[in-house]
């Protein structure tokens, strides 16, 4: 996941007031959490230690969710949308949508 600061912020928070039985959910995002900046054309570097716990080998994608980005292997990603549109399709919450 990828999130402006004031995001990133009101994220740790919650993340850092977990239970002790949520310790390792807690060293997952927090301790896991870099700051990157960008370049004169608005491009962000990811370190070769996100890029490998994300699974980016090549192409990557970046998908605005609201409050934060996310950011997927294109390989990853397009598997897992397939098996998501083949269960979600009949799944309940679908269903609740109105359009």
């Amino acid at each position: 996941m990828v999130f402006p600061r004031p995001a990133w912020e009101e994220f740790r928070e919650r993340i850092a007031a977990m239970s002790l039985k949520d310790q390792w959910l807690k060293r997952l995002f927090l301790g896991n959490a870099m700051d990157v900046d960008m370049d004169g054309t608005g491009r962000v570097l990811v370190s070769p230690e996100l890029r490998a716990a994300a699974n980016i080998s090549r192409d990557a994608l970046l998908l605005g969710m609201g409050s934060h980005f996310e950011l997927w292997d294109k390989a990853t990603h397009d598997a897992k949308e397939a098996e998501a549109l083949q269960a979600g399709l009949a799944s309940e919450s679908f269903q609740d949508l109105a359009f």
